[in-house]
């Protein structure tokens, strides 16, 4: 440990009262003589410090400083006239005045609104008392850096969308704007936490198919972020596609964070080939983000992921097709079996084999037992130190950039807890769980579940030696309505509990996985209205590409079948 100075102390606002509390915090006391006084100098000096840190200006990376736009950066929040899935938090008009590539040329994006976008506010779907104890929101200083990249890209960032509050569920009903309602039915969920940015995607799709009625401004593309399967299981219900990258892949700089070894960004788009591209734009080495590692590529060594695609599609139909060495598809025997999975998607996920089959493919089962015990350990891995970085605005012990304009109130008012409470009662949980885990456990625990989660990433690792691909159901059910609000806590989150089974094992191991739209059913309750089924594509770690080729041949396959 390091004491730069205890000389010169300012005028301080603790005493030696002071330090026996520290001590009895920690269930000790402080007993010899001169101890505390000594301590106290000590303390002083660290307090003049962390004085002197906050009142200095805070520093804006020039890598993140927000690139000057067509226009102005205002925005401005809808009407529910024009809102009327709740799917927007705010909109703008955002295009680059000086782009660098045209890749996302007047592509329309939504960002996830726990993402940086300069100029505008970042709520994270909760409330203002819980973000700012004067009742105003700070603007963003900073664009993320795929915010940056998809505006240097040619894209047009129309507005933040929805997520739930502080992106503490798989399911549309949290945030404190409201629910999200399904494109499809309202009233239903449309998944989370990255709820309005797939509702705005899927939304836009079906505008082009001439289904459904008007949903006001939509978008063909999006950004999400996924630490349990946030990504991914609004695609599934929503029935479009939802990447989660290999872990490191694209980086996390100015987003909020619920906990570093699971946090990434991922595109979401009702094509493969806006997956591809929109992959390829926010991919690679940012210089910032302490989640990328040695085997992250830098931005110009990143694969063309548009051009492999299309390669792969280009191969399916020409003559040498047949000499092609067949993808290996294992379906994964276990996620099968899971608390929760309704027979209509456990069935339809089933068939997928099928159509990879019509393809070319060899399709075979994979037993991967510790599969079962995957969101044990995410949940062990992750929960006792969660709120540090959610709700307490931590760093996690790295260097890193947070956002500077999302300053964590904590502990929470009792105006914010009850609010919180009611609006989103998971989120209350991680505050909780986080002092029960390390009073009753201690943080050892955590490191244990830490190691075993290098088991499961060797387990998926060997299984993956043998086959191209897993196959897993997605979302375990069709999409449902929202649970009544005024109900208890356990009955509102009754629905939302195994949702995230067979996709958060993937955040703790870092594997890419995707959500693949692949059939549909309806419901007793709405017979006329087909509801999306999403299966999971899920490969080796920095073979994303080849989780894009897998879903392409499950495409190929479709199309053979039908004919």
């Amino acid at each position: 440990m390091s004491i730069i100075s205890i000389k010169g102390q300012t005028e301080s606002n603790i005493n030696e009262d002071t330090v026996h509390q520290l001590a009895a915090n920690l269930s000790v006391a402080i007993t010899k003589a001169g101890d505390a006084e000594d301590y106290l100098v000590l303390l002083r000096s660290l307090e003049s410090v962390l004085e002197h840190v906050r009142d200095a200006p805070d520093y804006i990376h020039p890598q993140l400083q927000p690139q000057p736009v067509a226009g102005s950066r205002r925005y401005w929040k809808p009407g529910d006239e024009d809102n009327p899935m709740n799917a927007w938090n705010f909109q703008c008009d955002l295009a680059s005045s000086n782009p660098t590539s045209s890749l996302l040329r007047d592509r329309t994006v939504a960002i996830k609104d726990n993402i940086s976008i300069g100029g505008l506010p970042t709520t994270l779907g909760a409330f203002t008392e819980v973000l700012s104890r004067d009742g105003s929101l700070l603007k963003s200083p900073i664009d993320a850096s795929v915010v940056g990249r998809i505006l240097s890209a040619g894209g047009v960032i129309k507005g933040s969308s929805t997520c739930e509050n502080h992106c503490a569920s798989p399911l549309s009903f949290t945030s404190a704007s409201g629910p999200v309602h399904h494109p499809l039915l309202h009233g239903y969920t449309s998944g989370g936490s990255s709820s309005g940015s797939c509702a705005l995607v899927a939304a836009h799709a079906l505008r082009r198919q001439g289904l459904g009625p008007q949903r006001g401004d939509t978008v063909e593309l999006a950004v999400g972020s996924d630490q349990a399967g946030s990504v991914r299981i609004p695609a599934s219900y929503t029935g479009i596609y939802g990447l989660k990258p290999t872990f490191g892949l694209v980086p996390y700089t100015g987003a909020a964070s619920m906990a570093p070894m699971i946090d990434h960004l991922g595109p979401i788009a009702s094509s493969l080939e806006d997956i591809a591209t929109l992959l390829k734009v926010i991919a690679g080495y940012d210089g910032l983000d302490p989640r990328l590692t040695p085997e992250s590529p830098l931005v110009e060594k990143v694969k063309d992921y548009p051009r492999i695609l299309a390669d792969f599609r280009a191969e399916l139909h020409s003559s040498t097709a047949r000499e092609r060495k067949p993808l290996r598809v294992g379906f994964l025997t276990q996620a099968f079996s899971v608390a929760g999975l309704s027979p209509v998607v456990c069935d339809t996920v089933r068939v997928a084999a099928k159509s990879f089959e019509a393809a070319g493919a060899k399709a075979v089962d994979v037993s991967i037992p510790l599969h079962s015990d995957g969101p044990i350990l995410w949940t062990a891995s992750t929960r006792p130190s969660m709120s540090d970085s959610l709700c307490q605005g931590k760093t996690g012990g790295q260097l890193s950039y947070l956002p500077p304009h999302l300053q964590a109130q904590w502990p929470p008012s009792q105006q914010a807890f009850d609010s919180q409470s009611t609006s989103n009662p998971a989120l209350i949980n991680i505050m909780l769980s986080g002092q029960f885990a390390h009073r009753q456990f201690g943080p050892w625990l955590e490191g244990k579940a830490h190691r075993k989660v290098f088991e499961l990433r060797s387990a998926y690792d060997k299984a993956l030696e043998e086959v191209d691909v897993l196959i897993t159901p997605c979302a375990p059910t069709l999409a449902m309505p929202h649970p009544d609000p005024q109900s208890r806590i356990l009955e509102r989150l009754a629905s939302s509990i195994g949702v995230t089974s067979n996709t958060c094992p993937f955040n703790i191991t870092g594997h890419p996985a995707l959500s693949v739209p692949c059939g549909s059913a309806a419901t007793p309750e709405h017979p006329d209205v087909l509801l999306p089924i999403g299966m999971q594509v899920i490969g080796r770690r920095w073979e994303d590409d080849t989780v894009l080729m897998a879903a392409a041949l499950f495409e190929e396959g479709n199309r053979a079948l039908r004919t």
